[in-house]
């Protein structure tokens, strides 16, 4: 058996070679990225790289695979390069510098979901505390206000901290492509409300959004209450007190049950105290304000094993944190897949616009959706 110290002496002297190797092969792929450039020359060539992969696999022997992956990070690594020196991108930073830094929030209309006391109705009030509101029934009416110039903003919830993504909300996102423009994460605390007459005894079935009952599924299967989703929480209190029914109640906030006459029941009943809602602002207009810490996009990949891989390497080569990510399959494509991401980041660093110069020249079905600030 070889001494532990003998090895990593080894390791050490392979690894110095390879890092002297790693660094030729970098100066040769900016060679290629300046001819390219040169005769306007793609930077990407899928065949080429099928071709160099495979030849690394079949060397590679039995660490074949492991070597592929290795060299599929260093094709990442010299690609982004590559677009670096090839200035890729410049259609992206033309609209960035187009873009107006402060958002207004007076004189604007401001479309939410639901009815007053709703949830979207609280969050578009912090975030548009001297616009005028304007109510849609449904998620895509928000999207469909903003888009006919009803509204100039569009507030909509993207996810739970205990019940997950609003998959509707991003379908609808990744179908129209508005700008995201600001973000709001609003703590979530219900109440059981009821007619005044109404006791907890005598409740039987809850009325609220379907959000709200996997939020609350943990108290609803307690009281084995029978849970019927609705709309929206404050469309819930708002029937609650028009059918007049002593033993239904709705799951709302406070201000729905205060704005619909009703009494309180019981109180903080969602499963996590900490529960949260996260909303976003959309516009057809792109804001990017100078503090903004969070960037969306997406683009298509094709379902090819590495695919999602290749893409993240770049985002750890750069540092960056990605924090969301979302898949939908495209209708009538064989397995290629629609991805949306978040992740943090100003588009002012040079860190963030590398990356997504990088993603915007390679990428199809490539759309920049916001740098914003969450408060």
């Amino acid at each position: 058996m070889r001494d532990l110290n003998e090895i990593r002496q080894e390791i050490n002297e392979i690894d110095e070679k390879l890092t002297e190797l790693f660094r030729r092969r970098m100066d040769c792929a900016r060679d290629v990225a300046e001819y390219k450039k040169a005769n306007d020359i793609p930077i990407l060539n899928a065949e080429r790289e099928r071709e160099v992969l495979d030849r690394v696999q079949e060397r590679g022997g039995e660490y074949g695979l492991p070597a592929r992956l290795l060299y599929t990070d260093i094709m990442e690594l010299s690609r982004a390069l590559q677009h670096t020196i090839v200035g890729s991108g410049s259609e992206l930073r033309r609209q960035l510098a187009e873009a107006e830094e402060l958002l207004p929030t007076k004189g604007v209309k401001v479309a939410y979901q639901g009815i007053k006391g709703a949830n979207g109705h609280e969050a578009a009030i912090r975030l548009f505390p001297d616009a005028e509101k304007v109510s849609c029934k449904s998620f895509a009416d928000v999207f469909r206000t903003v888009d006919e110039g009803g509204a100039s903003f569009g507030v909509l919830p993207v996810e739970n901290s205990t019940a997950g993504s609003v998959s509707a909300v991003y379908d609808l996102i990744l179908k129209h492509r508005f700008y995201i423009v600001g973000a709001l994460g609003l703590p979530i605390d219900y109440c059981l409300c009821g007619l005044r007459q109404s006791q907890l005894s005598d409740i039987e079935r809850v009325w609220t959004h379907p959000q709200s009952i996997s939020q609350c599924e943990n108290y609803i299967a307690s009281h084995g209450f029978e849970a019927v989703p609705y709309s929206n929480t404050a469309v819930a209190a708002r029937e609650v007190a028009r059918e007049k029914r002593l033993n239904v109640a709705a799951i709302c906030s406070y201000k729905a049950c205060e704005e619909y006459g009703l009494k309180i029941l019981d109180d903080h009943i969602q499963d996590d105290n900490s529960n949260m809602t996260r909303f976003v602002v959309i516009s057809k207009k792109l804001y990017v304000p100078t503090d903004a810490d969070k960037i969306s996009l997406c683009f298509n990949l094709p379902h090819v094993s590495g695919s999602l891989y290749s893409v993240l390497c770049r985002f750890n080569s750069l540092g960056l944190n990605l924090t969301k990510i979302e898949s939908r399959p495209i209708v009538g494509s064989k397995f290629e897949y629609l991805f949306y991401l978040d992740f943090t980041g100003n588009v002012r660093s040079e860190s963030a616009m590398r990356l997504l110069s990088q993603l915007s020249a390679e990428m199809t079905g490539f759309s920049f959706l916001g740098n914003y600030r969450e408060v």
